[in-house]
Formats: structure tokens, sequence, C-alpha cells
């Protein structure tokens, strides 16, 4: 019972932060023409309901959807209205999932899985974005929580329904289609493809292929509204990246301006060889040892690969990285924490524009002070607490004194936060050199495309030399 209440309380604790974000500013407030994604959102509601598909209901009120003349609509009521549907949402889908994926946490105590609710559900990236900013991630997150949950407990079918709801709902889920696929084909496989593991794998090929017809149904009417549909889900014709984004492209651009050197279509497989490449070997360790364990780093490791290297990146994609990262916190906290405040960092030039600085700047310490209390993340820097203890056995062989490691990370967080800390103070209060105007702005993502490039090699080290894998899966049957 007492677990209950608590878990109540943590409940409320996120839902007070999301809807005391949402009282600020969002994207694009007061700024005509473009505004922003506020505006974004409001312009699907108006071509939605007066668009085919036919006849839908207008009971709220016609004035925010009118179309053409409602460009730009900004009151009170419908900014209550657009922030009320995104906490739905999230009371529907993001934070059930987050709930009943902590308490169903093995091999720690109750107070542990609410700890681990209260840090999740307080991450400030998620919140500063759906709340702030205005979008509606925490639906295709939260579906790809649930399908999480579904496949770590042999929900195999229910698993792959959800992830494909959320694969539908924002094609950027793409960033962990290939864990899901390689954690199913795996168990598979193990279950022997001449007898049961071939059964299932016909039943997640039926559940996949009618969950996507189910989803484009509306759209096959026509086929050229079927084309625009898939250009408008994956527009190449953009470029490598848009704004200033924390990636390998982004970055490399200060030194080599990749995006007018060469074709597109050479950006195109260049992104493309980059992202399998990084990301391979997580995937067919994943098949040879699927593990509930392997599977939530590999989608980390995935997600992460995708964020550096793929085509077309936004800075708010990081947030596809850090659910997953949320999803090991508590086996990894002091990485956990220091890769999730480098991901709100990261997309500080974007949280400035929209004016939330001071709720970017509060969410922050107050994630990062839940972290420390609960995890007591700065006692839990070891080789074993790191879980790289087999890649440190490993490196010794050849480097007999190869004992410092965990001290180097130590280092280099403070190191990282220091850097993050100066150049937050210095974009807030100085003006950048006239010929340089963006100079704050790329800095901000080259410091943290660096950062991210770490927790890339570190996270595929854990992945690769995760020597507990075999003995620690749930035995698939």
């Amino acid at each position: 019972m007492e677990k209950w209440y608590l878990m109540t309380v943590v409940v409320l604790i996120g839902l007070t932060v999301r809807w005391t974000v949402s009282l600020n500013s969002y994207s694009g407030a007061g700024k005509p023409p473009m505004f922003g994604d506020y505006e974004a959102q409001r312009h699907w509601q108006e071509i939605t309901f007066n668009l085919p598909i036919k006849q839908w209901a207008k009971f709220i009120n016609p004035d925010w959807i009118a179309l053409h003349t409602s460009r730009g609509y900004e009151s009170q009521a419908h900014k209550l209205f657009m922030r009320t549907t995104v906490l739905i949402a999230d009371l529907l889908i993001y934070i059930p999932a987050v709930v009943l994926y902590c308490c169903c946490l093995k091999e720690i105590s109750t107070k542990k899985k609410i700890a681990n609710a209260l840090c999740i559900l307080l991450y400030p990236g998620l919140i500063l974005i759906d709340y702030g900013h205005f979008q509606y991630n925490s639906v295709s997150l939260g579906f790809a929580l649930w399908g999480v949950l579904g496949v770590s407990y042999d929900w195999d079918l229910l698993g792959s329904l959800a992830f494909c709801l959320a694969l539908n709902y924002k094609q950027m889920e793409l960033y962990h289609s290939l864990p899901f696929f390689c954690f199913l084909l795996g168990k598979c496989f193990k279950k022997g493809l001449k007898g049961k593991g071939f059964a299932l794998l016909l039943k997640l090929a039926c559940t996949v292929a009618a969950s996507f017809i189910l989803c484009w149904l509306p759209f096959f009417t026509d086929k050229e509204q079927t084309l625009q549909v898939l250009r408008r889900l994956f527009p190449v014709d953009r470029g490598l990246f848009e704004d200033k984004v924390a990636n390998v492209w982004c970055s490399f651009s200060v030194f080599l301006k990749i995006k007018d050197i060469l074709p597109r279509d050479i950006q195109i497989i260049i992104s493309f060889c980059f992202t399998f490449l990084s990301l391979l070997p997580a995937c067919v360790k994943l098949i040879l040892q699927p593990s509930p364990k392997g599977f939530k780093f590999t989608l980390v490791g995935c997600a992460l690969s995708f964020f550096l290297f793929s085509f077309q990146v936004h800075e708010k994609s990081i947030l596809l990285v850090s659910l997953p990262v949320c999803l090991v916190l508590n086996e990894i906290p002091f990485m956990s924490t220091w890769f999730l405040l480098v991901s709100t960092f990261s997309m500080l030039p974007l949280l400035l524009k929209d004016g939330l600085l001071l709720p970017s700047l509060v969410t922050v310490m107050a994630f990062f002070i839940a972290c420390a209390t609960c995890f007591s993340i700065f006692e839990k820097i070891c080789e074993e607490e790191l879980q790289l203890k087999s890649f440190s056995i490993s490196v010794r062989k050849y480097l007999p004194s190869f004992t410092f490691l965990p001290r180097i990370i130590q280092y280099l967080f403070f190191l990282s936060v220091i850097t993050m800390a100066l150049l937050t103070l210095m974009t807030i209060t100085l003006d950048p050199p006239q010929k340089l105007p963006d100079l704050f702005s790329v800095l901000v993502c080259f410091v943290s495309c660096l950062n991210f490039l770490f927790f890339l090699v570190y996270f595929n080290i854990i992945i690769m030399w995760d020597s507990k894998t075999e003995r620690n899966q749930k035995k698939v049957n």
C-alpha cells in the first residue's frame, strides 16, 4: 500500500513540474510569419478538421481551426487546450509505461523503484521540449516504452504492436527499430527456426503487417496522397542537417562545409555507411545473444549512432537516445545522469530561442539533485558500478597498470559539467562577435557532440564486453 502511495506522489510531482513548465513561453510565440512548433501542431489540427478524411466534429471552438484564417492563432484558452492535450497524452501513454517499467525492475528494493520513476519523470529534456517548446514526443516514446516492456517480458506480439504504433506515430522511432528487430529475431533463432521460432517469426510478421496496414489504410485511397505522406516522412530535400544540431556532420561542418562540397546523394550514402557500421557490432551481438539487458543497451547505442551520423537530424532527436538511457538509469546511474544532463544542454540554443532559460535551469537542477540523492551517483564510480570490469580485465592483460579508468571518467565528468556551465553562462550574458553570430550555438553543439562520441564508445564497450549477458538473461522458452 505504501508503495502505491509513494508512486502516486512521484507521479503528482512529475505532473506538477510538467504543468509549471507549460505556463512559460513556447516555440514561435508571437513571432510571425514563421511562428514555430506550437503553430505547426495547431496547423495540423486545422487541416485535419477541414480537409479529408471526412467530417470531423468542431465541438470546442471552430475559430481555433478555421481553414487559412487561423494562421498564427494565439490565445490563453487555446494555449490551455494545447498544453492540456500534451498532459493527457502523458497521463494515458508515457507515465503509466514509466511506472510499470520501474515496478517490474528486478533485484532492487521498492524505494529504488520509486526513486527510479521519480528521476525518469523529472528528466528535463522531454519536459522542456513537450511542455515548453511544444511537441508530443511522449506519445511515440511512450508507445516505444510499452514495446520495450512487451518484448522484454515475452509479450512479443503486444510489444511489436506497441512499437509499430510508435513508429507510425513518429518516423524517427526508426532510431529504435533495429534493436527491436534484432532482439526478436534473436529470440526466434533461440527457439529454433524449424519449430517454435518459425511460428513466432510468422506471428510477428503478421502483427507488424496488420499494424501498418491499419495505420496506413486511410492514405491508401489515393496514390498521390500516399506518395505525399512518404515525402513528408522522409524530407531528404532539407539536407544533411538542419539548424545547429550536436551531431558529427554539423560539428564537422565548422571545419569543412560538407553540405556545399558533396552532392546530396553522396551525403546520403556517406551518412548511411557511417550509421550502419557504427551500430552493426551491437546489433549482431544482440541477435546472437538476445537478452533484455543487451536489448536496452543496444537501444542506447543504435539511437546514438543514428543521432550522430544519420541524415536530416534535428536537435530534438536526442530525446530518442535519452529514453533508453533512462531505462538503464538504475544500472549505471552516474553515466546515465551525466548523459541526460548533456542531452538537455545540447538543446540550449533552441530552449533559449523559445524563452525557456529559467525553466531549463530549474528542471536541470531538480533532476540532478534527484539523481544524486536517490542513487548516490558519486559513490558509484568504480569499474563494477560503471560496468567496465570485463573491459578493464581485458586491457590489463596487456597493460597490467591499467587501474585508473574510473578516475579518468570522474575527471571527464567534472570537465564536462564545468564546460557546460561556462558555455551556458557565456551564451546568456555575452554578445557573440559580429563576424561570428552563431559562435556560442556552434560551441554548444561541438562540445555536446564530443560528449556524445565519448558515450557512444562507452556504451558499445558495455555491450561488447558484457560477459554476464548469457548468465543473467531470462531463459527464452
